[in-house]
């Protein structure tokens, strides 16, 4: 029997010291009101006040999605496509002709001359969309809905709310970025989108804890879900579709009164939502057929509480030692700040303000002398950030690496590949740089600050999978 929660619809009067109980079928869950006020300082209940908003609401709506049946969920949910280079993604798709990879990454479908950015390669893609629906593979379902998303790894879970955000409030600042991107991959992805027709891949947002908010979703998952299966990493996922009214109302009326929501993971994928919006929004003006409704305002999001997400270290790799003697090098790096030790060991921060250093096979253990870290903290919330530190104290001045999102002499590696493969990467003369992960914390202050953080400061695990939820927007 599916959760169903039940919503306070009147205000409290005043000194209401009385609780608001959330029903499922399995459970009666009550919370004090005195506690939602200390939450918020005003009314922040389920209920829908109008009167007690302040300024502009967060539009976070249900929608109709295209999605998986069911019995082939764990086929079709693939990776983020851009976590794999050509040949991993060609490697990943020949023995997975349902997965979702297919269609993000179309150049799989081709030759490896073929140019990934033809039009002839969406068109491939826009093709293989409409096979798997007419197949039945993937499914339209036009009532408009909320999923729940969990995944749980290692004991840890996490749940996210599955809707649409309003390209708005990305424009109004609402929605809250922290990451500067780059016009030519943001094409690629307006491209993709325009030849489907569809948003496919959803933008990862956080938003501050709300204790109400999380009642309501644990009531809602009482009930069977719609997909649960484990990936090919090890990440039990789940679904819920949640298409009760009052439910749906709900989960709205606490969605809408958030100040701020934060994107986490997927500034490239919501950059080009809002482009492609732009651009039909211009189109649908010239032809005089614009109302505001058009799907294309809106773009497929999952949000979570802060408190759930975990964020690893987003590692560096500089192909070269910048023409300096290993020893030259060493003192130069003391002589910036750093405390220089080595360790027989591979070295992996468990404190922020160090970092490892690997060399020709050797690591080192650098650690920031107070005077830097009093330096870099009163310079404000970016400069303290240890991605920042390094590329200004570090890759900067030392190796010469001016701006590392064009600089080809740096990569960047997700801390989920572990340490064996940097040093694998550095080779002879190469240098590896472990760092301490960047905090939820850190993040929310830079982006409250309208600042922006060094490029891949940020590696968020588990990752989303992509193909279990579409957005028509055309």
């Amino acid at each position: 029997m599916p959760a169903r929660v039940c919503c306070l619809v009147l205000r409290p009067p005043p000194g209401f010291a009385g609780a608001i109980c959330l029903q499922s079928h399995r459970s009666n869950t009550c919370v004090p009101y005195t506690q939602l006020e200390k939450t918020r300082g005003r009314y922040n209940g389920v209920a829908n006040h109008p009167h007690d908003l302040k300024g502009p609401t967060m539009k976070v709506l249900p929608f109709p999605c295209t999605r998986p049946a069911p019995e082939h969920a764990a086929e079709v949910a693939a990776p983020p496509y851009d976590v794999f280079d050509r040949a991993e993604a060609a490697a990943y798709v020949a023995d997975r002709p349902l997965s979702f990879l297919n269609i993000d990454r179309p150049e799989t479908q081709f030759p490896a001359s073929q140019d990934m950015y033809a039009p002839e390669v969406y068109a491939r893609a826009s093709e293989l969309l409409q096979e798997r629906i007419a197949d039945g593979t993937l499914i339209y379902d036009a009532a408009p809905c909320y999923y729940l998303y969990e995944l749980t790894r290692d004991g840890h879970r996490q749940t996210g709310i599955v809707a649409i955000c309003s390209v708005a409030d990305y424009d109004n600042g609402l929605i809250k970025r922290h990451e500067l991107t780059r016009p030519d991959k943001e094409q690629d992805r307006v491209n993709h989108i325009r030849a489907l027709g569809y948003q496919t891949g959803p933008i990862f947002l956080a938003y501050r804890d709300e204790p109400v908010l999380a009642l309501i979703l644990d009531a809602a998952k009482t009930g069977e879900p719609l997909y649960h299966f484990t990936d090919d990493d090890g990440v039990e996922q789940a679904v819920w579709r949640i298409h009760r009214t009052e439910t749906i109302e709900a989960i709205h009326a606490m969605l809408e009164r958030m100040p701020s929501l934060y994107i986490a993971d997927g500034h490239h994928r919501a950059a080009s939502a809002v482009r492609a919006a732009h651009a039909m929004r211009a189109e649908a003006g010239a032809a005089g057929t614009y109302t505001g409704k058009e799907p294309f305002n809106y773009f497929l999001s999952v949000l979570f509480p802060a408190s759930e997400l975990t964020i690893l270290p987003y590692n560096r790799v500089v192909a070269d030692r910048n023409g300096f003697a290993l020893n030259e090098l060493l003192a130069r790096i003391a002589a910036a700040g750093f405390t220089v030790e080595e360790s027989a060991d591979a070295v992996e921060p468990t404190a922020p303000t160090t970092f490892g250093m690997a060399s020709g096979g050797r690591w080192w253990k650098l650690s920031c002398t107070p005077e830097l870290s009093a330096q870099a903290t009163a310079a404000g919330p970016v400069a303290a950030l240890d991605a920042s530190i390094l590329q200004d104290h570090l890759l900067g001045p030392i190796l010469g690496i001016g701006d590392p999102r064009t600089d080809d002499r740096i990569s960047f590696v997700g801390g989920v590949r572990g340490t064996d493969e940097l040093v694998e990467r550095a080779g002879t003369n190469g240098i590896a740089f472990t760092l301490y992960a960047t905090s939820i914390e850190q993040l929310m202050a830079v982006a409250d600050a309208g600042l922006l953080m060094p490029p891949k400061s940020t590696w968020f695990e588990p990752k989303l999978r992509s193909g279990l939820f579409m957005h028509r927007i055309a």
